[in-house]
């Protein structure tokens, strides 16, 4: 088996498929060979996992510097060079698993390539904003430091610079901003952030092979009945800049509405950031409507892409998309998580417009318990709601608030349902969401990871909810003007993103055009 794949156009395929490279790496394979616009990568296979020891770090070391090479002849650009290459280190198990382990942006920065990247650019602020991503990145992935101290000099920066979020830092203050995250680095870990770009990707390759034993991938896998003996796969891919400024940004995009089921382009996007902008949950994403009014050529090509997407894959598909100055790259697509709602309602699509059969949409559905397939809203009449959110899960849920997930254990342990209130919810919250009722968010949108796995598991969540403030410790929460203690109840409708006090009375609706047709394929197959 070889140390390395070339992701590049022409390329082969993996002979072990998704078990060997993983299935973000394999999808990648398909989508170059398929003629659309992937990044130039490679990756390294899930045997690497095992062997990512003192004995094999010379070998480590050879199989990226050999992929780097083939990174720098596809693009022109030099690794720690005058003309900087950039790279993504990336996780990819053979079985989807989002959000759930690490992923560090921009490798390959340091005080000589950042002036480089300038010069090829002409472009100060992307520079200095890739460069403080690194660092902060790198800081929690590779050296395992907490997340607090570096947010504490974000916010910083933008109380200094009367800025409300960190898309209107200028190139000065990112500047700032970076050297401030490098002295914090070395106070926190006691040496210098590495500056050499090897040992920068050695050290996030290395990092992300481990990541597959996190506590929040272990209970991931517990969860969803996945072996802990696969192990993941490094995808090393060639940045490109969403938060380049003008024309672009990131976003994540579904083929179809993993709610319901619906045929549309159901998608989150922030101009001016990167991906993790947009996965993490952390943001309030307002530029969805701001992609189709400023960029129609993108957004023409972003739907016609939903469509050979499904083609190629015959399924609904979860992709992640980067806009450079208005040019168009996907940085990975999968089999996209969907409500059981969704599932019945897309295999029935899915064989009327003849993208599969009903043998295959049957096997679809094997694991969903048709009889307890069904929407619910809430009964008529309904109380003012105390706010819009984005709706990112079906049905409705009522259930007592629970600021953290030690709150949503305890008021379930009790018999009550609980709804976990956070500011953004991260996949480290992976254990309260399972056992939540629902979940409300002040911030993130309907396809960050967590919106994503929340649905999985069936879950109502509501994200970017507008005047929710917590505080914790007073254990009470605010939306706009009403002020609510934990264990107050609340009710979620996840199909108009309404939030209302009290407990409501749900109504119920069954998927009844889905289920006449999955009975007419039955009896077909047996008659």
């Amino acid at each position: 088996m070889p140390d390395y794949y070339p992701i590049l156009p022409g390329a082969p395929l993996a002979p072990g498929g998704a078990e060997e490279v993983g299935n973000k790496a394999w999808n990648l394979m398909r989508l170059a060979q398929a003629g659309l616009p992937v990044p130039p990568a490679f990756v390294l296979p899930t045997s690497w996992r095992g062997r990512v020891a003192p004995d094999d770090e010379a070998a480590l070391r050879l199989a990226l510097t050999e992929g780097v090479a083939r990174l720098e002849a596809a693009s022109g650009l030099s690794f720690g060079g005058r003309r900087p290459l950039l790279v993504s280190v990336r996780s990819g198990a053979a079985v989807s698993m989002p959000g759930m382990m690490e992923t560090v942006l921009d490798v390959g920065l340091n005080a000589e390539t950042v002036e480089g990247l300038i010069r090829l650019t002409g472009n100060p602020r992307l520079a200095w904003d890739s460069y403080r991503r690194l660092v902060q990145g790198y800081a929690e992935v590779v050296a395992n430091l907490p997340t607090a101290p570096f947010d504490a000099l974000v916010a910083e920066a933008m109380e200094r610079a009367g800025a409300e979020t960190e898309r209107e830092l200028d190139h000065r203050s990112l500047r700032d901003l970076t050297l401030a995250m490098l002295e914090r680095y070395g106070s926190l870990t006691g040496s210098a952030f590495p500056p050499d770009p090897k040992e920068q990707l050695m050290s996030a390759a290395a990092a992300v092979f481990r990541s597959w034993d996190a506590p929040k991938a272990q209970s991931y896998r517990r969860l969803n009945g996945i072996s802990d003996a696969g192990g993941t796969a490094v995808t090393v891919q060639t940045m490109v800049f969403g938060n380049a400024g003008g024309a672009s940004g990131s976003g994540v995009g579904f083929t179809r509405n993993p709610a319901t089921g619906a045929r549309e382009f159901y998608y989150d996007f922030q101009f001016n950031g990167q991906g993790e902008d947009v996965v993490a949950g952390r943001q309030k994403l307002r530029d969805n409507e701001r992609l189709r009014l400023r960029l129609p050529a993108v957004w023409t090509r972003l739907n016609d892409i939903c469509g050979e997407l499904e083609s190629l894959f015959g399924d609904v598909q979860d992709f992640e998309f980067t806009l450079q100055s208005g040019i168009l790259f996907l940085l990975q697509t999968r089999r996209a998580k969907r409500t059981d709602w969704a599932a019945l309602t897309i295999a029935a699509d899915m064989v009327a417009e003849g993208l599969i059969k009903p043998a295959e949409a049957l096997r679809r559905i094997e694991g969903v318990d048709l009889d307890a397939v069904a929407r619910t809203s809430f009964a008529p009449p309904l109380p003012p709601s105390l706010a819009e959110a984005l709706a990112a899960g079906m049905g409705v849920a009522n259930g007592a608030i629970a600021l953290d997930s030690e709150a949503v254990k305890r008021l379930s342990g009790e018999g009550s349902p609980a709804i976990l209130v956070r500011r953004d919810t991260a996949t480290t919250d992976i254990e309260g969401m399972a056992l939540a009722t629902g979940i409300l968010t002040a911030s993130g949108g309907r396809t960050s990871h967590a919106a994503v796995v929340a649905r999985q598991l069936g879950k109502v969540c509501l994200v970017g909810c507008p005047g929710l403030e917590i505080d914790m410790e007073r254990r009470q929460c605010r939306i706009g003007g009403t002020l609510l203690n934990e264990g107050d109840f609340l009710s979620l409708d996840g199909n108009s993103g309404a939030v209302y006090p009290g407990r409501l009375a749900p109504l119920t609706e069954r998927p009844e055009r889905a289920l006449a047709a999955i009975a007419d394929w039955r009896r077909a197959a047996a008659a």
